[in-house]
């Protein structure tokens, strides 16, 4: 026995010698949750499984982390035909203790085997159906989807006791009895079905003691118990007076005997011929109910499957026709270039598309976009970006050459911003640097010229700048 504290294991003390806990109600409460347990055990092998489900359900109050406890429990419902409580006991041992615990061998091979979990799936199923049945008045169809339950699990008490009471209800005595007999093989000492069983036998057999009953057949005789003895007399009896009397009166008997054997033995043979049918008709409607019920299931499934695919197919097209979307934006990219072809001023109509295309970069994933669409990208940049860096290439030398540097630089910055292959433009946009004593920019620009154009005149000239730069 391990402490509630720290875990630790208890002493005979009433005290843990780990921790100081006062252990004393502990191991009572302990004890007694073991000798429930002790009681469940000796009732589970002698079949009272009712008594041992009362006595285990006792153990676990006092302790609800007994898992020997929990463990029989679930195996003395699995016995009971209750594969549902028995998972739900076995699963919350194994929650309890996840290791060196047999309950995960219960519930593996429960799960390992498909068809079994799927019989007791549809056992559930099938018996709530004929509960739900019972309440609609419908005994007859109760009674056939609860012989399928037996038929799948033929262990479950509870299916047997609503049958029998079925039969009890439509006064089938004998069967009720066959039915409540198979319940106490199962479980002996099961309160429920005792009651059920002395309801039976009282109306099969008179109690002893009781005034004899007696009833008119019509057959005209009287059956009535003389102590653990049954006796039929038959009346009107009288002995014969003459010899054709005798043989006239044997005539009429035999005659009456022929009749009754008739009414008795083939009227029923008839009538049990007819319920016979009815009750294949009923079967058979009751299969084609579970057929189309399956298939009415399959159909909804396929039906939310499609709801699925259409909202998919619903947000890819609003990613081709929404406000951001690829339809959008190939508009936005083919009004820029029309507006450009449209311009009388190439240079304004240059810049404005060449803003139009920048927006579009910024606004859109181009690894995302169709190739079609990448491509025409390209085509107007490449058609109107030099276009544009060459319009601010010629503003930034009339501003270079009127002495305005700060402003020129800018110019010639964009100039080499909308064309990076631009050697003029970064060169004189470091020279405009240098003018204005800005050497830091004015040496990275040198230093570009010097890396991209290495053999052109402007990288030679870039030299001396940035060494005359780099020395003062």
């Amino acid at each position: 026995m391990l402490c509630y504290n720290c875990g630790c294991r208890l002493s005979e003390h009433d005290f843990c010698t780990a921790c100081g806990a006062d252990v004393s109600l502990y191991k009572k409460v302990i004890h007694v949750s073991n000798m429930f347990y002790n009681e469940g055990l000796e009732k589970a092998g002698v079949r009272d499984l009712t008594g041992a489900v009362t006595s285990l359900r006792q153990s676990l109050k006092f302790n609800k982390n007994n898992v020997r406890a929990r463990n029989l429990l679930g195996l003395v419902y699995f016995e009971m035909g209750e594969s549902v409580s028995a998972l739900q006991e076995w699963v919350i041992s194994k929650n309890i203790r996840p290791r060196k615990n047999i309950a995960g061998e219960y519930i593996q091979k429960v799960q390992a085997n498909a068809g079994k979990l799927e019989a007791i799936n549809q056992t559930i199923r099938k018996y709530n159906r004929a509960l739900s049945l019972c309440r609609q008045d419908s005994k007859d169809l109760a009674v056939i989807q609860l012989k399928k339950v037996l038929s799948m699990n033929p262990r479950f008490v509870r299916a047997h006791q609503l049958l029998a009471l079925l039969y009890m209800d439509g006064q089938d005595w004998e069967k009720a009895e066959r039915e409540l007999r198979r319940c106490r093989e199962i479980d002996r000492n099961n309160l429920q079905t005792s009651a059920y069983l002395k309801e039976v036998e009282q109306m099969l057999m008179p109690e002893e003691g009781a005034r004899p009953s007696v009833r008119r057949r019509k057959d005209e005789s009287v059956r009535y118990q003389s102590d653990n003895e049954i006796i039929i007399q038959p009346l009107n009896v009288k002995e014969p007076k003459s010899g054709g009397v005798s043989s006239l009166l044997n005539i009429v008997i035999g005659l009456a005997i022929g009749v009754g054997v008739t009414y008795f033995m083939v009227v029923p043979a008839a009538e049990l011929k007819v319920r016979n049918e009815e009750q294949q008709v009923i079967t058979r409607i009751s299969s084609e109910s579970d057929a189309k019920t399956a298939r009415l299931q399959e159909l909804e499934s396929q039906i939310e499957g499609m709801n699925e695919n259409v909202t998919v197919m619903q947000a890819q097209l609003e990613s081709y026709v929404g406000v951001d979307g690829t339809l959008q934006n190939t508009e936005t990219l083919l009004n820029a270039l029309a507006a450009y072809m449209e311009a009388e001023d190439k240079a304004a109509g240059a810049a404005a598309a060449a803003a139009e295309l920048d927006a579009i970069s910024q606004r859109v994933n181009m690894e995302e976009m169709t190739e079609g669409f990448r491509r025409l990208y390209e085509a107007a940049r490449g058609e109107i970006l030099p276009e544009v860096a060459a319009a601010y290439l010629a503003e930034g030398n009339s501003l270079f050459d009127s002495r305005n540097y700060a402003e020129a630089a800018a110019a010639f910055e964009l100039a080499y911003a909308y064309d990076a292959g631009n050697e003029e433009a970064l060169y004189q946009m470091a020279q405009s640097y240098r003018f204005i004593g800005e050497d830091e920019k004015a040496i990275a620009a040198y230093d570009k010229v010097i890396e991209l154009f290495p053999d052109s005149w402007r990288a030679e000239r870039s030299r001396n700048y940035r060494a005359q730069l780099a020395g003062g």
